[in-house]
């Protein structure tokens, strides 16, 4: 019985494993990040490309709680640089209804004041491959290209870490490469 034990916690070791190294290898630093325009839960249409010559933070998520935590760290982001040029975008990419959504905002232990959008349609799943790894977040520089990325980790997407890596495309002008 130990053995068959040892062979379980192997097998789901290298399965976790795989699937980090996987998680982490959507995007390179510098890779361009991809367009999208969704409308947000107030109905505006915002489209990624608009935040060009900002940083952003980009969260997409689901209604689950990792997402709930996730979301409520990219609002102390948010508040950490407001009046900065930084931009926080969080993004329901699971296709709920708008309902559903504001519902899944209301659990928030934060109230988000960041734009916060829809997709019904998963388009921001397929083009930054989420859904199987949530919450997905990436910070953007100022041209439009992915400096860094967290894929499904909360433990290293806190505030804190999202906090530096944007300090240091604010002082470097974007210029800088980002961690995966």
């Amino acid at each position: 019985m130990k053995h068959l034990n040892r062979i379980v916690i192997a097998i789901v070791a290298v399965g976790a494993l795989a699937a980090a190294v996987h998680a982490k290898s959507f995007f390179r630093p510098g890779d361009p990040a991809p367009n999208f325009t969704l409308e947000t839960l107030d109905g505006q249409t915002v489209s990624l490309a608009q935040y060009k010559g900002k940083v952003v933070v980009l969260g997409l998520f689901h209604i689950c709680e990792p997402c709930l935590i996730q979301g409520t760290e990219l609002q102390k982001i948010h508040e950490a640089f407001q009046g900065k040029n930084v931009q926080v975008l969080g993004v329901n990419s699971a296709g709920n209804a708008k309902d559903k959504v504001k519902d899944f905002l209301k659990e928030f232990p934060v109230k988000v004041t960041y734009p916060y959008m829809v997709d019904p349609k998963k388009e921001t799943d397929k083009l930054y491959g989420g859904g199987r790894f949530i919450p997905n977040v990436y910070v953007i520089d100022q041209e439009g290209k992915i400096r860094w990325q967290r894929v499904g980790t909360m433990e290293i997407g806190a505030a804190e870490v999202i906090k530096a890596e944007v300090e240091k495309l604010l002082a470097s002008g974007g210029k800088t490469g980002g961690t995966l």
